[in-house]
């Protein structure tokens, strides 16, 4: 059995100076596919369920999914909820088995957003597992604008809340489908000058590999969210399997064929992040 925190699988990428994904799974086919990538890549992985996943998939369910295959790896994986947005939830989360909760308390104002995380935090730890948290505000593609992280903000964040892995606003946007933007990095030395704790990246499909890659090995970055990417390869890998054969409509047949594509995409994106050939806890 193989599952683990979010902190045991961070500190680690933390000093060893790596970054691990935090996958986001909507199905059993990707969330299988990313654990074998993270076995056959050595890597510990951290499986996501984020709020599209959760009103498709009940949590108790996912929490089940996400044990069982970490029960049948060999590395690390982390059952992690993503974007928990009240207290009952990441509850619910917790009697779930997850391992991990995010709490988002972006958008609320500072002191709110401070107190809640906070609470979900001593609920978290009470239980022996990892919380994060998100300060500043990272918005959406199309959809909701960004609000950068101010590092005086974030100082007191992280000391206030006790966060095990704190998400800033430093360019990234979910949900973007290309890599035509980039992180600002000034702004990223500023917050990790005032904070040793692991800091993460949500939507982490935007940012150009080759930073990725460099973030991972050179800041305080140990945690790169990763969705829209791998979706994409799930997308364009079904579209070809059903038109791959018209007369076929068993469901279970033509998922499969997805398998490999998702797999062989999550080992790169496994790679570029740099964490060690048979990493363990």
């Amino acid at each position: 059995m193989t599952i683990a925190t979010l902190s045991e699988v961070l500190q680690p990428a933390l000093k060893g100076k790596y970054a691990v994904a935090g996958l986001v799974t909507l199905g059993w086919e990707d969330m299988r596919a990313y654990v074998a990538a993270a076995e056959a890549e050595g890597a510990p992985v951290i499986l996501q369920a984020g709020p599209s996943c959760r009103e498709h998939t009940p949590l108790p369910v996912l929490g089940k999914m996400f044990r069982h295959l970490a029960d049948n790896a060999s590395v690390p994986v982390v059952a992690h909820l993503d974007h928990g947005y009240t207290f009952d939830e990441c509850k619910q989360a917790l009697d779930s088995g997850f391992t991990s909760i995010m709490f988002d308390g972006s958008r609320k104002p500072l002191l709110q957003n401070i107190e809640e995380t906070a609470a979900i935090a001593e609920l978290a730890h009470s239980a022996g597992i990892s919380c994060e948290g998100e300060i500043g505000f990272v918005g959406y593609s199309e959809g909701e604008k960004s609000y950068g992280t101010d590092p005086d903000e974030a100082t007191r964040f992280a000391l206030e809340t006790g966060v095990d892995a704190m998400a800033i606003s430093v360019g990234n946007v979910h949900l973007q489908q290309n890599k035509e933007g980039g992180l600002d990095e000034a702004r990223i030395r500023a917050i990790e000058t005032v904070s040793d704790v692991p800091l993460v990246i949500h939507g982490g499909s935007g940012v150009p590999v080759r930073q990725r890659s460099l973030l991972a090995k050179g800041s305080k970055i140990c945690k790169f969210n990763i969705g829209t990417e791998l979706r994409m390869v799930f997308g364009q890998a079904l579209r070809e399997a059903v038109n791959r054969d018209p007369s076929r409509f068993d469901r279970i047949t033509i998922l499969k064929d997805t398998h490999a594509s998702v797999m062989e995409a999550t080992r790169s994106v496994l790679r570029a992040l740099g964490a060690p050939v048979k990493s363990n806890l």
